[in-house]
């Protein structure tokens, strides 16, 4: 029996074995029993297990503890009932969805369209409700398929969206819906009693412990890049506050190497293991706990940090929220979840000759042998081939061809996750009048809410079909799409993603094959990146500089902003001709040239030697130089009347600052001296707020999400008001729209700006 009671973790679990055992009887046993004891109490499973394909099923059918499984269950409800009015985007929908506008959408299949808002508002409430279903454990079956089919509706009907937790979520809620999870702490329990306490198979938590290390493992090894190793890819991160602890000890550069790069990738790598083993587990709560928590300040991603953490647990033995909940005074234990250890035998499990784990074979009471039956033979037949598949699938992109890295397309499966960051210099779109042949320009982004089309040839391909339809409303017929779009990707150059001469409406683009109007990745100068820290830290702070790749043969066009008054271009490798379009004049220089160009014009920058060339712009803003003068102007102005040192008399024009020091409002006339106020004003509210204390920003936190919360609520049930007795008059459902837009009094008109010197990142 030792064997078999002491593998209850088999395949992702060591610790449903205790370390004592039960000593056997039979002398062959007692030879064998060291050397399975152990490796039962390391890797919760024993070499028997794995001898025959019966053995296996066995193992992975063995009945285990399903509390566990309960609270998981429990929480990842909670949190999805939460993301569905953040993250799903229940509260912003009508803004998301604009029912009745032209707009260009992404889907995964062409075909799927969002329904009209009001029906997408019922689909947003079945998903909740499902979420809300798979919390409480009531109608659990019912409840996961609720969410489940809306939940991956809503994911497919918009890759602009998409990103690898959201991907998670739909798995892990894939797992549910096959799982037994409502039989601890549920009301399914309540209704049913032979349900309740029931044992659950071991595959159950197989699955879900494994897909938590996939999700760790996968994304370590996908950090063995150069970009990451190198400390390219999130680099920005070091100068978070939240880094500021190392900054104390280290320099910024190796704070970045070091902690940012160096830590998150042995952190991934490791975390799933050290989670596995008994010893290591407090070790890695304590690390992986500390990481989601910096995540949930460092990026806006939604419940991802919290799910995570929700995750942990269940490397724990499986009766963990028993011995947990023991520990409560007896007055709470009313409403707490179940203590006792008088479970109940299973249909889904197969059983020897207890029906429970190692660590409740003194009390479980006694069950008849099962044998092995079809629905265990399947079960463990889905659990190896879905976990074979999640291996496979990150690693599948050569028959998807070119979805990742470069261009990302569907990388949602892939977990390369914070491994690349883009930056955008220049986008342009034109199109051409198929039958007059007239040329003009498109703003970037126009007809759709969403940036991401800009990095994946799938999404461009779809933009492109999509303005093609809605240009000919604008007497611009059988149109030509063109784009020109430049991205730096993990601090290299700026260099074009995709050939600006292709034709997108008519170019050929397949998941399966590559695509053809890509530009490729000029990784061989990647080694510049060095040399651009060396040149940034030769410059002042008003100076700034883009550093710029191009192909032979192509040109790149741009206008020089009239508050750019000193902007030049110097020539870091091969050969280029800058034309200025206003003058009429060439001008070609070679590996270390440079000429001014000038400002309020246009200029082109042609790449005439064979190999790509390199080239930075070099510029001063010289508008926000003179602005910066003005604010240091007014800033001693403001110093010398507060400590009375200031003898004139101050003219009308710069009254204003006495009145802003005393508190008072202030109607500024002059344009600098308003800026100068705002900009006062705003950096009183970063002080403020850093400076809040840990219940004001409780408060401002939970305000903010009551009100997100409150219109996702009211908006649905002005929906539900609606397909149930139609639409009532205008006047009537303007003012119901009004008072669901109603803000927090905390909710300033700059509450939604970036603050000042806070890094933060809205996309994985």
């Amino acid at each position: 029996m030792e064997t078999q009671e002491a593998a209850a973790g088999a395949l992702m679990d060591s610790h449903e074995v205790k370390p004592a055992a039960k000593k056997e009887t039979e002398g062959s046993q007692k030879e064998q029993a060291p050397c399975q004891n152990r490796m039962g109490q390391i890797f919760g499973f024993t070499t028997e297990d794995l001898c025959s394909w019966q053995s296996l099923v066995t193992l992975l059918n063995r009945p285990m503890d399903p509390a566990s499984l309960g609270i998981f269950r429990f929480l990842f409800g909670l949190l999805m009932a939460i993301d569905i009015t953040q993250e799903r985007g229940l509260s912003h929908l009508d803004w998301k969805y604009l029912d009745g506008a032209p707009v260009c959408r992404f889907p995964l299949f062409n075909f799927l369209l969002p329904l009209p808002l009001d029906w997408m508002y019922f689909v947003y409430l079945v998903m909740f409700l499902g979420a809300l279903g798979i919390m409480l454990g009531c109608f659990y079956r019912l409840s996961c398929l609720m969410f489940l089919s809306t939940y991956w509706y809503i994911f497919f009907l918009d890759k602009t969206t998409w990103n690898n937790h959201s991907y998670l979520y739909g798995l892990i809620g894939f797992h549910l819906t096959l799982m037994d999870g409502n039989r601890y702490w549920s009301i399914d329990g309540l209704r049913k009693p032979h349900i309740r306490n029931a044992h659950v198979p071991l595959w159950n938590y197989t699955l879900l412990r494994t897909q938590i290390f996939i999700v760790y493992f996968i994304a370590g090894i996908k950090k063995l890049d150069a970009d990451w190793v190198g400390g390219y890819s999130m680099s920005y991160l070091a100068h978070h506050w939240l880094f500021d602890p190392f900054k104390l000890i280290l320099p910024v550069e190796l704070v970045n190497l070091l902690v940012v790069h160096g830590g998150g990738l042995i952190l991934d790598l490791t975390a799933g293991f050290l989670l596995f083993f008994d010893v290591t587990r407090p070790y890695a709560f304590f690390f992986v706990s500390y990481f989601h928590c910096m995540n949930s300040q460092l990026f806006s991603i939604g419940m991802f940090p919290y799910a995570m953490l929700a995750t942990s647990p269940l490397f724990c033995y499986s009766d963990w929220p028993r011995r947990l909940f023991a520990r409560f005074p007896d007055f709470m234990k009313a409403v707490l979840p179940s203590i006792s250890l008088d479970l109940k035998s299973s249909t889904s499990c197969v059983y020897n000759e207890v029906p429970g784990s190692s660590e409740h074979q003194d009390t479980s009471p006694i069950a008849k042998p099962s044998k092995v039956k079809l629905r265990h033979k399947l079960a463990a037949i889905f659990t190896i081939v879905y976990l074979m598949e999640q291996f496979f699938l990150p690693y599948s992109h050569f028959i998807t061809q070119g979805y990742n890295n470069w261009t990302n397309g569907l990388y949602g499966y892939s977990w390369d996750m914070m491994v690349h960051s883009r930056s955008h210099q220049h986008v342009k779109i034109t199109y051409k009048d198929g039958k007059t042949g007239e040329i003009g320009y498109l703003n970037p982004g126009v007809f759709t809410q969403s940036r991401r089309w800009k990095d994946h040839g799938d999404m461009l391909k779809q933009y492109s079909t999509c303005l093609s339809q809605l240009l000919p409303r604008y007497n611009i017929t059988e149109p030509e799409i063109y784009f020109d779009i430049w991205v730096s990707i993990n601090d290299r150059f700026q260099q074009r993603i995709f050939d600006p001469r292709v034709d997108i409406v008519k170019a050929d683009w397949s998941p399966f094959q590559p695509t053809p109007w890509l530009m490729p990745l000029l990784v061989d100068l990647s080694p510049w990146r060095t040399k651009f820290q060396e040149i940034e830290g030769t410059l002042d702070n008003q100076t700034e500089i883009v550093f710029i790749a191009d192909f032979p043969g192509l040109h790149l066009e741009n206008f020089v902003s009239e508050d750019l008054g000193n902007t030049s271009i110097q020539v870091l490798q091969g050969q280029v001709t800058v034309e200025i379009v206003e003058d009429k004049k060439n001008y070609t220089l070679q590996t270390g040239e440079q000429t001014q160009v000038p400002a309020g014009a246009y200029h082109k920058v042609y790449t005439v030697s064979e190999g790509p060339s390199c080239y930075m712009y070099i510029y001063v803003n010289t508008t926000e130089a003179a602005l910066q003068e003005d604010f240091t102007r007014l800033l001693g102005i403001q110093e010398r009347v507060r400590n009375g040192t200031e003898t004139e008399p101050l003219p009308p024009e710069l009254q204003p600052l006495i009145a802003a020091d005393e508190g008072s409002e202030v109607n500024a006339t002059d344009p600098v001296v308003r800026l100068f106020l705002k900009r006062q004003r705003r950096m009183k509210e970063v002080k403020r707020r850093r400076e809040a204390n840990v219940f004001e920003r409780f408060d401002r936190f939970v305000t903010k999400k009551y009100y997100t919360i409150r219109r996702g609520f009211l908006m649905t049930a002005i929906a539900m008001r609606n397909l149930a007795v139609g639409l009532p008059p205008v006047e009537q459902l303007t003012r119901e729209v009004a008072y669901a837009n109603l803000k927090g009094p905390q909710n300033e008109d700059n509450q939604n700006e970036a603050l000042k010197d806070e890094v933060g990142h809205s996309e994985l």
